[in-house]
């Protein structure tokens, strides 16, 4: 016996609202049993993926209720040295998707504290995770060329053009 309209209708509604409570629901989960970590210029919270390795790490996008959130970067640091970074999507702190460059890519999704864990990655969560790691570049790029910071710009802009070079 087919299902009333009305019932349709509210299945719709029902899936359609959880798509927008997922990436909350995840961050909550995420950051049940992690480790917070403070960005020493900032003081903005997040967690760091277990790729990044441990050490002082920087955080470069927006800080929603002192929390890491949107599109931007985690940078390791070694005194004057730059590590290892993530761009992509935080939500309230927690990676959502993104790529850790690492002297390689790790990619994908966040699970488990960290991005990339998936030996069966989907090929279409491979593409969204660079796809959002490019605009996380380009958006620090932006940053940067805001503070009149021209060499950062570019720098992050060709490596958001070799982000996008991995979904070709």
């Amino acid at each position: 016996m087919p299902y009333p309209r009305s019932f349709r209708a509210i299945s719709a509604v029902a899936a359609a609202l959880s798509l927008l409570w997922a990436p909350a629901l995840l961050a909550q989960e995420a950051s049940s049993g992690s480790n917070w970590s403070k960005d020493p210029t900032s003081r903005c919270e997040f967690i760091s993926p277990i790729s990044l390795t441990a050490g002082p790490t920087y955080w470069t996008g927006l800080c929603t209720a002192n929390k890491a959130s949107g599109l931007g970067m985690l940078r390791r640091r070694d005194g004057d040295r730059a590590g290892p970074a993530f761009y992509g999507e935080m939500n309230a702190g927690v990676p959502v998707i993104g790529v850790i460059d690492n002297d390689g890519y790790r990619v994908g999704r966040f699970n488990d504290g960290d991005i990339g864990g998936d030996a069966n990655l989907d090929p279409q969560v491979r593409l969204d995770a660079f796809r959002a790691a490019a605009k996380a570049a380009r958006a620090v790029g932006s940053q940067y060329a805001k503070q009149g910071n021209a060499a950062s710009s570019r720098h992050y802009e060709n490596i958001a053009q070799q982000l996008d070079m991995q979904v070709e």
